[in-house]
């Protein structure tokens, strides 16, 4: 029997990205890119609200002050906590990021299981298929902000599993369409032993945004396919999981149970399919993992 899948709500998105799970309000909040907005979904009630942003949004992280941490164009800012019906409250630079061309953005991101905060960036035409992309690390123990990788063109899919020593991470882009893991050392924060860990020219769909469960499985949206995939921690597929648009954009895990799979997608230009850019909610019979919170 199909599983069931539930539109949330009546938003639509031109891009839906970084979903987080705020477990205390019971809500989701993800980002819409290019339209510069923030969501926020309340559970209980139904109700969505938006912020129109300054900049462009990639990814964001929660803050221990019932704040956030976004990834926009320049670089990394606070955001204090965003209140339904309340204006946006001002934003706080964190880090300004060295471009190496002006046309770029972050991309995807999130903090590791120590409140790590990790960001890629990548040129805005993806079509240049420029590998000027950039892979940051922000410590908010030390106030650092590095540059860990480069020759990224569209940096996705980040992830760490349950006990926060393996980390992927993948390239979205037509040219690469690969994911990486590698052993990730808890106590600095530094990725080594970059290996293949699954080559997506083997599979439908682009490696696109990604979530890890509570068995280790790590799920990614296949991009033009209309699929989510699960692998296994060895890099097998286990399932694909079939969403009503083509382009699914990143999930997360959520709900009270952390049992629902929610994921965010995009809606092109060209597309006429009236469900593109909305959010969806699966129930995949398994539970994912609470969000990391940046660390003070």
């Amino acid at each position: 029997m199909p599983m069931a899948i539930e539109r949330v709500g009546e938003m639509r998105c031109t891009v839906g990205e970084s979903p987080v799970w705020h477990a205390r309000e019971s809500a989701l909040y993800w980002t819409d890119i290019p339209a510069r907005r923030i969501w926020r979904w309340d559970a209980a009630s139904g109700q969505a609200s938006h912020w129109e942003l300054p900049q462009m949004a990639g990814c964001i992280a929660m803050t221990p002050d019932e704040g956030w941490l976004l990834a926009m164009e320049t670089g990394l800012f606070r955001l204090p906590r965003l209140l339904p019906g309340q204006p946006l409250p001002a934003t706080t630079s964190v880090a300004t990021i060295t471009r190496a061309r002006p046309d770029m953005r972050f991309n995807d991101g999130r903090c590791d299981r120590q409140g790590r905060f990790w960001a890629g960036t990548m040129v805005l035409d993806m079509s240049l298929a420029a590998p000027d992309g950039k892979l940051y690390r922000h410590d908010p123990a030390d106030g650092t902000t590095v540059a860990v990788r480069g020759d990224l063109i569209t940096p996705n899919g980040l992830a760490f599993s349950p006990d926060g020593r393996t980390m992927y991470l993948s390239d979205s882009h037509p040219a690469r369409q690969t994911v990486w893991a590698y052993d990730y050392d808890t106590d600095t924060g530094t990725p080594h032993g970059g290996r293949l860990f699954i080559d997506m020219r083997q599979y439908p769909g682009r490696p696109d945004g990604a979530a890890v469960d509570a068995d280790g499985c790590y799920w990614i949206c296949g991009n033009d396919a209309g699929l989510v995939h699960r692998f296994s921690p060895d890099g097998k597929l286990d399932r694909s999981l079939a969403v009503p648009v083509a382009k699914p954009a990143m999930c997360a895990f959520g709900g009270p149970g952390l049992d629902t799979l929610f994921v965010t997608s995009i809606r092109p230009d060209h597309d006429t399919n009236p469900l593109a850019g909305a959010l969806f909610a699966l129930h995949p019979g398994v539970r994912g993992l609470e969000e990391p919170t940046l660390r003070p």
